[in-house]
């Protein structure tokens, strides 16, 4: 083992592009030394002086036999030396790192906005993640960090003690070492009994159940790719996604069996059934026979296939890589972490299951060794705030709609409203997305549930925070293609680990690649960034209306809408003008009792806005059609506009 003595204060990153964290041998280190010489001879000398004397050092004397010693890779500590970013892993092997060179020394502290490059960058410390050509299924990953719980020396985790999963609907409760015994019955159930193999697809069409969280991680820790999808699709929505997706297996339940097909090259298994009760209590297992049947899952390869929501065109099958949820939930663990989060989470999510935030909140709360409150089956709101008040839910992840409820309750308390009845004191944190939130809603919201509105980078109303660590965005100009500063909009283009792999059948089947060479995924979001790194959505490109020229953001009109005293419910869609190419035309849903009109609607928004920007058509609406998660489904809408525009026109 090393001797302590060695260990220098301040651990090193070694400035090298294009290249990942890795150990070298004796061999290696005088290349790396005179790489490292030549980098910093070249760059600035003066100013890398002391990390040069420290480099010279460590390389010289430290470095071989540090290395040699180190066999996994954990980071424990950061150290930051005039602008430059240190680590050390808790196993004391020296690490190297790639950056841009000299990258940090021109990173805006306050925006994370580097002025040579146009990037912005996290300001927190990079998330410790494994080297991506280690063979590793997110299954390994999760559960090697649950591990960690077991050996920890300031951990009280008892696997048999800690509830893993509660039912909210019925209060069963699962422990973890209930949990990791079931899904290592069920692992080995699906590729003895079953013969699934690495690169299967299994399409699973299931509401929430206690099923999901094994069978997600059974089949992940075999290199089956798991492909869930929303229980109410249709049937032709399902064939959509079946013939995208191609699946060797399926999984129902008794109430989604009759939507699947019948002729995959495996019969359906359904997951409240006692054939899948007993899947799950294989006792027939030998360690032998499992090590015998494992094979190496690489991190490239594809983990889950999940579907767009469909609001702007077709459904999209998402392929998203083992190292794609590696990432996700090694971003999540380290904030944590570095934060010093030690007390259990209790998280109830109405978020379903095979949406990708309720598939990832799964996975982070089994690495926090925390317990998940499986949602209900179909989403009730009494039913939600029960739960929280009896299982003392202390984070709540919901959908803009879902806190605007909550939100609209709160201002019956004072006669006796909804909430009243429940104690919600437990809930001490929120994470809400997928759709906007207005300011007003979050300022009501914050009031109530007080403890829950300080997170550090949720403190700009409007914001959706700063950016997670080893992610990069940039902020383009649509038109020209040039990265822009703080505070302009643009374009919001992304690139980190946890990014998608692209969509299914790109090039195929006539699907523009996702991912740019350069690894940039350009989200059609409409963005900026400001001078304290904060990032704002603006709205969807695709969605902004053209008037003569002019670009109107929908969101914006829908803001000023929905504060008006008189309307309950707004959406604003592009309508084709002859002479200005398109106007802003507004579906809106009056209050109860509420009396305004379409040019009472007009004349409010004209008075706020610009001229390009005012509302010119109108139309009242008994609901706005909306997904799940809370978008605007306008295809619907400008559907309903277009038909009646083209009976019109037939009349004349």
């Amino acid at each position: 083992m090393p001797d302590d003595s060695l260990h220098l204060k301040v651990p090193i990153y070694i400035f090298i592009e294009n290249a990942e964290v890795f150990t070298i041998s004796k061999a290696q280190a005088k290349k790396i030394a005179h790489q490292v010489q030549t980098i910093l001879t070249c760059n600035r000398g003066k100013i890398h002086q002391r990390l040069e004397e420290t480099l010279t050092q460590l390389l010289s004397n430290h470095v071989p036999s540090l290395l040699l010693q180190g066999k996994s890779y954990y980071i424990a500590e950061y150290v930051n030396v005039n602008g430059v970013i240190y680590r050390l892993d808790q196993h004391h092997t020296y690490s190297i790192k790639v950056m841009a060179k000299e990258q940090t020394m021109m990173i805006d502290p306050k925006s994370g906005f580097c002025s040579e490059t146009k990037i912005y960058h996290s300001l927190l410390p990079p998330a410790p993640l494994p080297p991506s050509t280690t063979s590793m299924s997110i299954s390994d990953y999760v559960l090697s960090l649950l591990h960690q719980h077991y050996t920890s020396s300031t951990s009280d985790f008892y696997p048999e003690r800690v509830t893993a999963f509660i039912e909210s609907e019925t209060g069963d409760r699962l422990s973890y070492s209930e949990f990791l015994r079931k899904i290592e019955s069920l692992t080995h159930s699906m590729k003895s009994v079953i013969g699934l193999s690495k690169g299967d697809t299994a399409f699973i069409l299931s509401p929430a159940t206690p099923q999901i969280p094994v069978l997600y991680l059974s089949l992940l820790s075999i290199g089956v790719i798991v492909s869930p999808s929303n229980p109410i699709s249709t049937a032709t929505e399902i064939s959509h996604q079946i013939n995208l997706c191609k699946p060797a297996i399926a999984f129902g339940t008794s109430e989604t069996t009759h939507k699947l097909p019948s002729v995959l090259r495996f019969p359906t298994i359904m997951l409240d059934s006692q054939d899948f009760h007993s899947l799950m209590h294989c006792s027939s297992i030998r360690q032998n026979q499992m090590d015998s049947e494992e094979e190496k899952i690489s991190q490239s390869d594809t983990a889950a296939i999940l579907y767009s929501s469909g609001t702007t065109g077709r459904v999209k099958g998402v392929t998203l890589s083992h190292r794609n949820l590696i990432a996700s939930v090694g971003e999540v663990y380290a904030y944590k972490q570095m934060l010093k989060i030690s007390t259990r989470a209790v998280n109830y999510s109405t978020v379903p299951l095979f949406h990708i935030y309720g598939f990832t909140a799964i996975l982070e709360s089994v690495t926090m060794a925390d317990t998940f409150v499986i949602p209900m089956k179909r989403f009730d709101f009494c039913g939600m705030l029960k739960a929280i008040e009896k299982f003392k839910v202390t984070v709540l992840a919901a959908a803009p709609p879902v806190i605007l409820a909550m939100t609209k309750c709160q201002s019956a308390t004072a006669s006796g409203g909804i909430l009243d009845g429940y104690d919600l004191s437990s809930v001490e944190g929120i994470r809400c997305g997928g759709s906007p939130l207005r300011t007003e809603v979050i300022v009501k919201f914050g009031k109530q549930c007080h403890k829950a509105a300080d997170a550090w980078d949720c403190r700009q109303l409007g914001s959706t925070g700063k950016l997670v660590a080893n992610m990069q965005v940039k902020i383009v100009d649509p038109a020209t293609g040039v990265a822009l500063p703080p505070c302009k909009q643009g374009e919001l283009w992304a690139k980190g680990p946890s990014i998608m792999k692209g969509y299914l059948g790109e090039g195929a089947q006539g699907i523009p690649p996702a991912i740019d060479s350069e690894g940039w995924l350009k989200t059609g979001d409409l963005c900026y960034v400001d001078n304290e790194g904060f990032l704002y959505v603006v709205d969807r490109l695709k969605e902004l209306i053209k008037y003569k020229g002019y670009q109107v953001p929908p969101a914006e009109l829908e803001e000023l809408l929905l504060s008006h005293p008189d309307i309950l419910d707004a959406a604003v869609i592009p309508y084709p003008d002859e002479e200005a190419g398109e106007v802003p035309m507004a579906f809106v849903v009056r209050k109860p009792q509420a009396s305004i009109e379409k040019t009472q609607v007009i004349d409010f928004i004209s008075k706020q806005v610009a001229p390009y920007k005012k509302i010119r058509r109108v139309e009242f609406i008994d609901s706005i059609p909306k997904n799940a998660p809370g978008k605007i489904l306008r295809k619907e809408l400008k559907t309903r506009a277009l038909s009646k525009m083209l009976a019109t026109t037939s009349k004349l």
